[in-house]
């Protein structure tokens, strides 16, 4: 079909809200009979324009038909070592018509020509958006098990892990540490993220573990926004610091059902997870083109922004 690609403004958030409640909602119906996972009601999506725009405006990508209705929409984040690839939706009615990879592409000539790699985590259980980024360069790395948790409003269940002591609130002035810690662990840099995380009127929280000389050794970001209760992104030393991180995340949003991603190699946080209730909803893979460094220690992707 023909499109023309774009880029939006805030006049589209509700017509970018409701094209990705319908673009979801109509794939888990169909293939896996769980549309309802996703609701009918458009209103919670109209966040991720608002925090994409806050955090890289213009560099969306928007595909329109040839009447000017919006059939597409793909969230480009271009950072210091790389560019993300944030969620990817096109309208129900016009699937297998070529319109994310003509948004991809796109998004992928941008990155061609700063020279920079691409990342993107993507579900494991979309066989066609799996073969989309395959067939255009992209290499699997690390499976995460997404993992759902009710944390009961008396808190989370028995003791803390080992080390939750040293987790703290992060503060504003942690935002460098936290850029540097990310970097030596994941070879991803992105300063202005750290800060939007931070910054008072985010909707997130972020937690920072230290060691004894006060040195950071894993951070975890927390959304406490009503439409997107969900860990991360963070990254952690190891999978003890991570455990006491997740905790800390999580006893701190009592009564809300919240979602994580843990690597699905992290076995001894993903058994403390079902320990507290935790049951898998899906599976996604974090996937890169071009040269990217091979990650160490443990990191929790999220959706909003995309943390590659």
């Amino acid at each position: 079909m023909t499109t023309v690609l774009g880029t939006l403004d805030a006049a589209d958030d509700d017509r970018v809200a409701a094209l990705l409640q319908r673009s979801l909602y109509a794939w888990y119906e169909n293939r896996l009979g769980q549309g309802a996972r996703f609701g009918t009601d458009q209103t919670p999506y109209g966040i991720f324009p608002r925090v994409y725009r806050r955090l890289d405006p213009g560099e969306e990508i928007a595909a329109r038909d040839a009447s000017g209705r919006l059939v597409g929409v793909c969230f480009v984040h271009p950072r210091e070592t790389h560019h993300a690839i944030g969620i990817v939706a096109t309208d129900p009615d016009i699937a297998g018509r070529g319109v994310a990879r003509a948004m991809m592409e796109e998004a992928l000539g941008r990155a061609d020509r700063a020279g920079r790699p691409v990342r993107l985590v993507s579900s494991l259980l979309n066989l066609e958006s799996f073969s989309l980024y395959s067939r255009l360069g992209f290499t699997p790395r690390t499976i995460y098990q997404d993992l759902e948790v009710h944390v009961p409003a008396t808190g989370m269940p028995g003791p803390p892990p080992n080390g939750t002591s040293s987790v703290r609130a992060a503060v504003p002035a942690d935002a460098s540490p936290l850029a540097d810690l990310e970097h030596m662990l994941s070879g991803i840099r992105r300063l202005p993220d750290h800060e939007f995380f931070l910054s008072a009127d985010s909707g997130y929280r972020v937690w920072l573990a230290a060691d004894p000389r006060g040195r950071p050794t894993g951070f975890l970001a927390a959304s406490h926004q009503p439409e997107f209760p969900m860990l991360g992104p963070g990254v952690a030393i190891d999978e003890s610091i991570a455990l006491a991180l997740a905790w800390r995340a999580l006893d701190a949003l009592r009564g809300r059902t919240i979602v994580f991603l843990a690597p699905a190699t992290a076995r001894g946080l993903v058994q403390r997870a079902y320990g507290w209730g935790a049951r898998n909803v899906e599976l996604h893979v974090a996937q890169a083109r071009g040269e990217t460094p091979v990650g160490t220690g443990i990191a929790f992707p999220t959706f909003l922004p995309e943390s590659g």
